[in-house]
């Protein structure tokens, strides 16, 4: 008997787990694309991510992607600050063996163009994930 572990180089994330939606609208962003000088230095959360996961910790990037309904925008790049895997309870506080989540911390590092944006998306993308 083991435990499942996953080492991840991407923060993919939905607003409701602490994606910064208030700061980085993709439609903003191609209209008057967001500085990074804006936004840099800002500690972000993030919660609930399924799964017992290891993210790279800072100084190593994990690049920081949007999860919008199941499909996938790369913003750029960001440090994870902190995580915590926490066991995932039920509404009646029961546990279930291996449900596990993962919340934590990130900063912001590079944020792409909205061209290389959608560029990088496009080819980076696992197959039918793509926003664009």
């Amino acid at each position: 008997m083991g435990s499942n572990l996953e080492l991840n180089d991407t923060l993919l994330i939905t607003a409701e787990q602490g994606f910064p939606t208030d700061l980085l609208k993709r439609d903003d962003h191609v209209k008057k694309p967001v500085r990074f000088e804006d936004i840099a230095n800002r500690t972000f959360k993030f919660c609930e991510k399924d799964g017992a996961r290891i993210f790279h910790l800072d100084p190593v990037r994990v690049y920081l992607v949007e999860n919008v309904d199941g499909k996938w925008i790369f913003w750029g790049k960001a440090f994870v600050l902190s995580q915590a895997i926490e066991k995932k309870l039920e509404k009646d506080g029961s546990w279930k063996i291996g449900n596990w989540v993962t919340s934590g911390t990130f900063k912001i590092t590079d944020l792409f163009e909205p061209d290389y944006q959608e560029a990088f998306s496009r080819r980076e993308c696992p197959p039918g994930k793509s926003y664009f």
